[in-house]
């Protein structure tokens, strides 16, 4: 189920690309969709338009980033607590955090009835169609739907034929346009309205491994193409060919200028950032408003405010709790393993 994989060095464009991906997110959030969600405060007079595209490249990177994790995979239950290790200790004190916030600035609007905020802890709040804590929070929902088929995958066909599985997996996309009624928990768990953008980074990072050549992928790219082409709006087509390119540079280390410290540092906090930018954010720039001050501020306090914590989030909880749990996780599983580790 597992192919042999030649290691190769770790390609830092990906945490910069993730640092660029964050930054332009939050840049989003805090201009346009504010704005669009209290109307009446003073904001920026600008919009950085094109959120919801940056939030493609996180998509591919995880289509790329997911075989570092199947490569060496040796069961389910490991994959399990690798995805839950990684992700559940800062999402909880980061909803917990914004929470504190949201009610200790008394931003009503954005706060959640009691029974979704308990749903939320199990971040499967998007499968049960309750709101989240934090808007910014989707996208959670659908990398853990995209976990989930992969795991799948890796149980069933495995990653040697994925390019087939592709194929089957871009046509149950084409079903869901032909039967408007199919279940939305089934669509949901399928990623089927992604799907195309984290094949992308799947088929580049077969590319890498040496697994495939680019013109053994060369139809898969198509078959991709093709789909985003028939089924979505031309700008969606437009970002899946920007991303190629981006992958495509990547590999050829064309993008070797963009590793530079303050993208790899962003990257490397990434997902802490994910976690608390938006409502936070949100709560300072309207308190900042109430105050008087000029929007500017606000704007570069939450800026401000949101990196900080996103840095200490991810000092402090998100990569000492994921190795404790892995070493307790090996310990218990593996413990002739964890005991030479140890040693």
């Amino acid at each position: 189920m597992t192919p042999v994989v030649k290691k190769r060095p770790r390609l830092a464009e990906l945490d910069a690309l993730r640092g660029i991906g964050a930054f332009t997110v939050m840049l989003f959030h805090y201009s346009t969709r504010f704005h669009e969600m209290f109307p009446t405060v003073s904001h920026v007079p600008f919009s950085f338009m094109g959120g919801d595209y940056r939030v493609l490249l996180f998509f591919a990177i995880s289509g790329f980033a997911i075989f570092f994790t199947l490569d060496k995979l040796k069961s389910a239950p490991d994959f399990i607590m690798n995805r839950a290790s990684r992700l559940l200790p800062a999402y909880w004190v980061a909803m917990l955090l914004t929470l504190g916030v949201e009610y200790l600035g008394h931003a009503t609007t954005l706060q959640i009835p009691p029974m979704a905020i308990i749903a939320n802890f199990s971040m499967l709040e998007g499968f049960l169609f309750l709101p989240a804590v934090d808007g910014a929070y989707w996208t959670l929902t659908v990398e853990i739907g995209f976990y989930a088929t992969m795991l799948a995958i890796w149980a069933g066909p495995g990653q040697r034929r994925i390019e087939q599985v592709l194929i089957f997996w871009l046509a149950v996309k084409w079903l869901m346009a032909a039967w408007p009624d199919m279940p939305e928990r089934i669509a949901m768990l399928l990623v089927l309205r992604y799907v195309p953008f984290f094949a992308i980074g799947m088929l580049f990072y077969r590319i890498w491994s040496g697994q495939r050549t680019v013109r053994a992928q060369l139809p898969y790219f198509a078959a991709i193409l093709a789909t985003v082409a028939m089924l979505e709006k031309p700008d969606l087509l437009f970002a899946a060919v920007i991303l190629i390119a981006i992958f495509s540079a990547m590999l050829r280390s064309y993008l070797r200028f963009l590793c530079v410290r303050p993208l790899l540092w962003l990257g490397g906090i990434s997902y802490s950032l994910y976690l608390v930018h938006q409502h936070i954010g949100f709560v300072i720039m309207m308190k900042t408003a109430e105050l008087g001050i000029d929007p500017w501020t606000g704007f570069a306090a939450a800026i401000l405010t949101a990196i900080m914590l996103g840095a200490t989030l991810n000092h402090l909880v998100e990569r000492p709790a994921q190795r404790a749990l892995e070493r307790w996780w090996k310990g218990r599983t593996h413990p002739r393993r964890a005991e030479t580790v140890g040693a």
